[in-house]
């Protein structure tokens, strides 16, 4: 069977009423969409690991402008965001979409699905998130959900000049002069090509957490990465 006719299937087999649906509680809904945010801003155009949730309610799934790492069955699937779609959507999100990779296991509970189904019926209109704030339903922080806020212009002893790599160890020259050395495996190189990352050009060197020896190193773009980063044992 190829993935629309499973999708259409899945559709076709949602068990829950539009009644039942009706009696979805946003508020409630509120607290459950909770663990969305760890994957989900509801700001426009900000995507995570998952895509912004802004305007989705009505969309055709797999089409959110700018996001492009959706599975082929979610691209092909051929329906529009509603609350049946939805509610079939967070039981079994591998059961409508085989190939989905959303982690997400769903939510068995008919109630909790339906709080959440009228939560994000408001939440996922254009603009949805600005009002569910407004409404005091979630904390503006979570807008933006995992986001960072834009790096903007660093200082000196952040902004990353150079990397050299020998051995098993990254050394990091940053705008203040300075070169220091750090095992490779503490050093995560990562690219953030859109607001939230650096100016183009340029790196920035940022503390992971740990016991304050790991750090990432924040490139704007692959090519910074390539610029930047080489492969020399003797220091200049």
């Amino acid at each position: 069977m190829s993935r629309m006719l499973l999708c259409l299937a899945a559709l076709a087999g949602l068990s829950v009423s539009s009644a039942a649906l009706a009696d979805g509680d946003a508020r409630r809904g509120a607290q459950v969409y909770r663990a969305c945010v760890a994957c989900h801003a509801l700001e426009p155009g900000l995507h995570l690991s998952g895509p912004s949730l802004d305007g989705f309610i009505g969309r055709m799934a797999g089409t959110a402008e700018g996001f492009v790492r959706y599975s082929t069955g979610l691209r092909d699937a051929g329906f529009s965001w509603n609350a049946a779609a939805l509610d079939g959507w967070l039981k079994d999100p591998a059961g409508m979409i085989p190939d989905t990779y959303m982690t997400f296991r769903g939510i068995d509970d008919p109630q909790t699905r339906a709080d959440l189904v009228a939560f994000l019926e408001i939440a996922g209109q254009p603009g949805g998130g600005r009002k569910v704030v407004d409404e005091g339903l979630i904390p503006a922080g979570w807008l933006r959900a995992g986001a960072l806020e834009p790096i903007g212009d660093p200082p000196p002893e952040m902004r990353v000049t150079a990397i050299r790599h020998c051995g098993d160890s990254y050394f990091v020259t940053t705008g203040d002069g300075r070169e220091t050395p750090y095992w490779e495996k503490n050093i995560r190189l990562k690219i953030d090509s859109v607001e939230t990352g650096p100016p183009a050009g340029v790196a920035v060197i940022l503390g992971a957490g740990m016991g304050g020896d790991r750090f990432s190193v924040i490139f704007g773009s692959l090519a910074d990465l390539d610029h930047l980063v080489t492969e020399r044992c003797e220091a200049r």
